[in-house]
């Protein structure tokens, strides 16, 4: 193996690239609303923006890396193994600063093959394969990690599983980076996306049923060889740090009852590994803080975010299982007009997609009173993207009423 080194620490350069991290991603405009308690009334809205949202630890740690990363090696060819975060308006600074982008196919495959010795790689938030990893390593290249340590710490739990022979189950999606990552740390493991699943792989535990249509159903969620048969015996929960903790948690409990009715209590301890909480903190706040802030009287709710950002999808489904029309948008590009919005659906071809679509009449127009719009933004998100999408909301509705 060639020789490689490795940084998980940055380069003590926070100072020097803090102010251009200031100007890139902070808005003056944010903090006079948070100095407002959170709200802004202006042409005729009145916008509430949720008490936590926006870039959280991990990302501002793993952006300002990348950006050291620059400073630290002026001269040499950086890559990054995919984006840095799930956000349009970070991703295209990196490329202005002659980041590279390894290329991936439709199927999620990276073409590692441009990357040579001496070369910078920064491997994002949401960590890497063990394979990549290992292939990084072979090429020699100086291997700049931002893992975020939530991840890690669930990466941590599977390879606890896997020594003591039980299988992962993972809360995620089967073809999210952060899932792939973790999955690659697991001896076996099986992906569920949600509780429906969970309910379905249990039934299967209790009751059997066929095990051709369950390999079909999982075909792209299980590891190497998996058999039902074999590998629902002993199960540990684990999960991709962005999903819905409440969620997580139903799907723990739900499988923990269910080993307890096939094997009883007094073994249970051989068949089912207990999890803790590995819901990362930013991702709890931003949901806490939208469960309050659905409980307002809502016209609307805007949720900013990377359209393939999993944590900002789960931030709507909680204003939609409130009954609020949702948007799940990445920036102002998306607001056409106040007739149009683009911004994702569920696709009815996939449901494991979501597809941008283009939703007509999402601004109530011709209304005496105030609209009043929640605002909310994934993990991922800037301040500043947060601002231009409020600005480019008032001005629509100045428009309108001039």
């Amino acid at each position: 193996m060639k020789s490689s080194h490795y940084h998980r620490k940055g380069f003590g350069l926070k100072d020097e690239v803090e102010p251009e991290l200031i100007r890139a991603y902070e808005s003056d405009l944010i903090t006079e609303i948070k100095e407002n308690g959170n709200c802004l009334e202006r042409n005729g809205i009145f916008i509430k923006l949720a008490d936590s949202f926006g870039f959280c630890w991990g990302v501002d740690r793993a952006v300002s890396m990348a950006y050291e990363t620059r400073r630290h090696f002026p001269e040499k060819k950086i890559w990054i193994t995919n984006e840095i975060i799930h956000n349009p308006l970070v991703n295209s600074h990196l490329k202005e600063m002659d980041v590279q982008f390894v290329e991936v196919d439709e199927n999620g495959n990276k073409n590692l093959e441009g990357i040579t010795d001496g070369d910078v790689v920064i491997v994002p938030a949401f960590g890497a394969s063990v394979e990549e990893m290992e292939l990084l390593q072979e090429k020699g290249c100086e291997i700049v990690d931002t893992t975020c340590p939530w991840v890690s710490r669930v990466w941590n739990r599977v390879v606890k599983y896997a020594r003591s022979d039980f299988t992962a189950i993972i809360h995620g999606k089967y073809n999210h980076e952060e899932t792939i990552a973790t999955a690659s740390r697991a001896q076996t493991y099986l992906i569920v996306e949600n509780l429906a699943e969970s309910r379905w792989v249990c039934d299967y535990i209790l009751k059997g049923g066929d095990r051709e249509e369950f390999l079909r159903r999982f075909e792209k969620a299980t590891s190497s060889g998996f058999d039902p048969d074999i590998h629902l015996v002993r199960v540990g929960i684990a999960n991709q740090t962005t999903m819905l903790k409440g969620e997580t948690e139903l799907i723990g409990k739900l499988f923990e009852k269910t080993m307890l009715s096939k094997y009883g209590p007094k073994v249970i301890d051989e068949h089912f590994f207990s999890p803790g909480d590995t819901i990362c903190d930013a991702t709890q706040e931003r949901q806490d803080a939208m469960l309050l802030l659905v409980e307002d009287p809502l016209d609307l709710m805007i949720v900013i975010g990377g359209f393939n950002s999993s944590n900002t999808g789960h931030l709507k489904e909680i204003a939609e299982a409130k009954g609020i029309p949702a948007y799940h948008i990445d920036g102002a590009r998306c607001i056409v007009s106040g007739e149009e919005i683009l911004h994702l659906e569920n696709s009815d071809a996939d449901k494991h997609k979501q597809i941008p679509v283009v939703k007509r009449g999402w601004l109530p127009q011709g209304t005496d009173r105030k609209i009043r719009i929640g605002i909310t933004a994934g993990a991922s998100t800037p301040n500043q993207v947060v601002a231009d999408v409020i600005e480019h909301i008032l001005a629509l509705k100045a428009e309108a009423q001039a």
